[in-house]
């Protein structure tokens, strides 16, 4: 239960300036000990009087503490405090004798009259006129900064992001918070349109403001971006509107025409799209088609094998349709070779003179790439030269890459703004070869990439289906095969197999045995470490088999002595096995990256991740750290792990999908064990729907899409369709 309590700074201990984030000692009325307080507070002085609300955490180390949610600051009441309070340093010009000074000449009304007319600080003696100039224009500063939280605060914001407002906006932010709170969503980090809503509602604007029904619009785009889509089409539009704006269809032709021309929107056949999406798709049709239109240079096939093995037909195909073609694309599942046949069109490229390039979109998958072919091999990001501070990458159309040919692998995790951002940078006369297995899962980000330009039928392909003999020892290739021919695997749990099915029926004992493997009988038997070799993958976050409950079961399993630090309700643990969540290209982590705590400041709510190098986090950054014992199979896309658990359950039944339990497979390198039923594990299999994405890629290197308008020049529709909802 939140409380509060009045009182004066007495020592800031700790200001973080860039996110608020304060430990102060406050003397509060009527008691003798001085209270801790931390939290995010934007200005704060000794001396200054405050009232807090909030309630008591009792810290491991420190102690109790009082954790303030919202503040503003009172002015002091007695003579005493009036003087501590003007002579602390909070204003500018004003220090502990002119303070005395002044509060001497006008008493109790010192500040009320400061507050009115500041102009009479003249009266005071020895206080010349530009001494009071001073005085007057730092307390309008500090006042605007007090008037400006007070109101955030009065309208539902909380102090953290209060603090991010103010940063932005400095003393701007109240008209501009008034004036359309829907800005927030796109300007402010970390508010997205409910919080922005819940804003706009305490300020009394109608729920079917034009303002409020623009911002849902892009929320929808938005959400359904994060969903992989890279438009929404009329009719389901119209359905989402409905659902989560909770507003009427009439009211969205005249928002979408209004974004449209302010280009927040691009319509295009009754369907809209967000522009910088609609920018890539275009943008990745026009390179592909630039790089096509010139015929490759033919480059000479050597008969000698500079590795001894011999090429199987299909591979060899692969190798020859390199040496006459500027795009291609080779595709495969695990154990058919593509690994061979890239080098082998390394060595080709190279022998014919031409200076190739090597990348992935992952730090890990680049990696992989670079022990395989032996050659440098790069993140997209570090080969285009992402500049953090501009947000963009240096190499582009106008400074492209200077190489002849570019091998990209883990090409089916690519989405369409970063495969445009990538081949915008490839020179006209440049060879490009797209290596992946396009049976796992798409990308994380929109678009279906890898899927549209093998289904457009305007791209040469080459698909890898045979199993080579080592490859064939493999139970956990030859079962994923299988499993993608939608076949049950070859379930063998003897000693020399690779592959094992544990039948376990309770969610609850799923979980027992997925928590006995990782910390007793893998380390035990095996020898596998616990955070560096096994992987737990779940199809889900949620449930009692999701990944989320299996985070802190493994969290409390394998590391019960780290010290602690509570974020947000969660609590992690020096010792912690964690994943990066979001690209930070500050810091030169990605989203993916598994890292392990190296150690924290719980004062300073400071902690350091031991990546490839260590990297420091803070407050403001922990929203992008998240447990990595167990993550979802979509996660874990581009990784590879000596060993895979994987629970499976009928508690996953909206998530039993061929191609998710196909990825989930194919990312052991050693060894997976399925702990569940076979029920689910038939049930996955059978189900090969794969999720729909809009995406219109296809279409576009087809030429079906039709002219291609620039955004805000594309008609928006007289009358859009009314979906037919059966009940």
């Amino acid at each position: 239960m939140n409380q509060s309590y009045k009182g004066s700074i007495e020592r800031v201990t700790y200001h973080n300036p860039e996110n608020g984030y304060t430990i102060a000692r406050l003397a509060v009325e009527g008691e003798r000990d001085l209270v801790t307080i931390v939290g995010a507070i934007a200005s704060i002085q000794e001396g200054e009087s405050v009232e807090v609300e909030g309630e008591w955490a009792n810290h491991p180390k420190y102690g109790k503490q009082f954790k303030v949610e919202n503040y503003k600051p009172v002015y002091p009441s007695t003579l005493e405090g009036i003087q501590k309070y003007l002579g602390s340093g909070l204003i500018k010009g004003v220090g502990a004798v002119s303070a005395k000074r002044i509060v001497a000449h006008f008493g109790a009304e010192t500040l009320e009259i400061i507050d009115a007319d500041p102009q009479r600080l003249a009266e005071v003696p020895r206080l010349g006129k530009k001494r009071v100039e001073l005085i007057a224009e730092a307390w309008g500063d500090q006042r605007q900064i007090k008037d400006v939280m007070v109101f955030l605060q009065s309208h539902g914001i909380t102090t953290g992001y209060a603090v991010k407002i103010f940063k932005q906006y400095g003393q701007e932010s109240i008209q501009k918070v008034r004036s359309n709170p829907y800005r927030l969503e796109r300007e402010i980090s970390g508010i997205g349109f409910r919080i922005a809503d819940r804003i706009a509602q305490e300020l009394g604007l109608g729920h079917e403001a034009p303002e409020r029904v623009q911002a849902g619009i892009r929320y929808l785009l938005d959400q359904a971006a994060d969903d992989g889509h890279v438009y929404l089409p009329a009719v389901e539009m119209m359905e989402r509107a409905k659902e989560i704006l909770e507003i009427s269809a009439e009211l969205l032709p005249p928002a979408l025409e209004a974004l449209r021309a302010d280009d927040g929107v691009v319509t295009e056949d009754l369907h809209y799209y967000l522009p910088p999406l609609h920018r890539s798709e275009v943008g990745t049709t026009s390179s592909l088609k630039r790089l096509m239109q010139d015929a490759a240079e033919v480059l000479p096939i050597g008969e000698e094998e500079e590795d001894g093995l011999e090429l199987a037909p299909t591979q060899k195909q692969a190798v020859a349709l390199v040496a006459t073609s500027k795009v291609m694309v080779l595709t495969g599942g695990p154990g058919t070779g593509k690994t061979t046949v890239t080098r082998r069109i390394l060595h080709l490229l190279e022998e014919g003179g031409q200076k190739v390039a090597l990348c992935s979109p992952t730090g890990r998958a680049s990696k992989r790439l670079s022990e395989a072919s032996g050659r440098e091999a790069k993140t997209i990001h570090r080969m285009l030269e992402f500049q953090p501070a501009e947000r963009q990458f240096k190499k582009g159309r106008d400074d492209r890459l200077e190489i002849d040919a570019l091998i990209v692998d883990e090409a089916s995790m690519i989405d369409v703004a970063l495969m445009n951002a990538l081949l915008r940078a490839l020179p006209d006369m440049a060879r490009l070869i797209l290596v992946g297995d396009v049976d796992q899962l798409p990308s994380v980000g929109p678009g279906n990439v890898l899927r549209d330009i093998i289904d457009s039928g305007e791209v040469p392909v080459v698909r890898l289906t045979q199993i080579f003999r080592q490859a064939e020892e493999s139970h956990i290739v030859h079962n994923a095969h299988r499993i993608n021919d939608g076949q049950m695997p070859i379930i063998d749990n003897s000693s020399s197999s690779d592959f094992y099915f544990i039948e376990a029926a309770e969610p609850g004992r799923v979980v027992e045995l997925v928590e006995d493997l990782c910390a007793a009988r893998l380390p035990r038997h095996g020898g596998w470490d616990p955070l560096r070799d096994i992987q737990v993958l779940s199809p889900m976050y949620r449930g009692e088999t999701g990944a989320l409950n299996l985070n802190q079961r493994l969290q409390q399993r394998l590391n019960p002595e780290g010290r602690p630090y509570s974020h947000r309700g969660n609590e992690l643990r020096v010792g912690d096995k964690v994943m990066q969540i979001k690209n930070n290209y500050d810091k030169g982590v990605f989203n993916g990256d598994m890292g392990i705590i190296d150690r924290l400041d719980a004062e300073k709510q400071v902690l350091w991740v031991q990546f490839d190098d260590i990297v420091e986090y803070d407050q403001a950054d922990l929203d992008e750290l998240m447990l990595a014992y167990a993550i979802s199979t979509h996660r874990s896309q581009g990784s590879e792990f000596p060993v895979v658990v994987l629970p499976l359950t009928t508690q996953h039944y909206v998530m039993l999908q061929r191609n998710l339990l196909y990825t989930a497979i194919t990312r052991a390198k050693k060894m997976v064990v399925i702990v569940g039923t076979k029920k689910a594990l038939k049930l996955a299999i059978e189900n090969d729907e794969v999720a729909r994405r809009y995406t219109t890629l296809k279409e576009r290197l087809r030429g079906e899409v039709g002219e291609v308008l620039e955004a805000g020049k594309v008609r928006l529709p007289d009358a859009v369709p009314t979906p037919t909802i059966v009940d």
